[in-house]
C-alpha cells in the first residue's frame, strides 16, 4: 500500500520539525527533549509524534540528510590518487563536522543503514590509506568512529577555541604509523 502525500499544512509541520530538530540536536545532542524540539517547531508534541512515532525516528530522519552528504563524500575521495591525502582530508572533514555539532557522535555512530554506509565508506579510505602506508595498519573502522566518537566529545567539554583543532591533530598523529 503507497503512502498517501501528506497535505500542504502537514507537509510545512513536517519541514518545521525536520528543521527544528536539526538545530536542537546539533546544538544539544539527542539528549534535547522532544517538547523543546515541538516548541521550537512552533506545533504541540502530538504533531511531532503523529510524524516520527519516536525520537529515535526524529533523529534518523534528521541525520540522514547530513550523513549520507558524507558517505558521498567519502565515496568521491576513494579515487582520489594519494590514498593517505583522501583518508586524512575525510578524517578532518569528519572533525570539523564533530566540532560544529554536539550530535555527531550519534549521528556516526547510531545504528542504521545510512551510518552503515558512512562506515563502509570511510572504511574503503581506510584501507587504502594503510595499503599505502599512510595510516597504522592494525587500526579497524570500529576503532576510527571510536576514536572520533571519545574526540567529539572532547570537543564539546570546553568553551576553548582551539581545542576541537588541537585534539583533531593529536588523532590524526596517532593514527599515522611511527617513522
Amino acid at each position: 500500500m503507497a503512502e498517501q502525500p501528506l497535505r500542504a499544512d502537514a507537509r510545512r509541520n513536517r519541514d518545521r520539525i525536520l528543521l527544528a530538530a536539526r538545530d536542537a540536536f546539533a546544538e544539544a545532542g539527542f539528549a534535547v527533549p522532544l517538547d523543546e524540539i515541538a516548541a521550537r517547531a512552533g506545533v504541540g508534541p502530538g504533531t511531532v509524534y503523529r510524524h516520527f512515532p519516536t525520537k529515535e525516528a526524529l533523529f534518523q530522519a534528521v541525520i540522514a540528510d547530513r550523513v549520507a552528504g558524507l558517505v558521498a563524500e567519502a565515496r568521491d575521495r576513494a579515487g582520489d590518487p594519494d590514498a593517505g591525502a583522501a583518508f586524512f582530508a575525510m578524517l578532518s572533514r569528519l572533525g570539523g563536522e564533530g566540532a560544529a555539532k554536539r550530535d555527531a557522535s550519534e549521528a556516526m555512530t547510531v545504528p542504521g543503514p545510512v551510518v552503515a554506509e558512512l562506515h563502509e565508506a570511510v572504511g574503503v579510505l581506510l584501507h587504502r590509506a594503510q595499503t599505502a602506508g599512510a595510516v597504522r595498519a592494525h587500526i579497524t573502522v570500529e576503532d576510527l568512529f571510536a576514536l572520533l566518537k571519545g574526540l567529539f566529545t572532547g570537543m564539546h567539554d570546553s568553551d576553548d577555541p582551539g581545542r576541537a583543532q588541537r585534539l583533531l591533530a593529536v588523532v590524526t598523529a596517532g593514527l599515522r604509523p611511527p617513522h
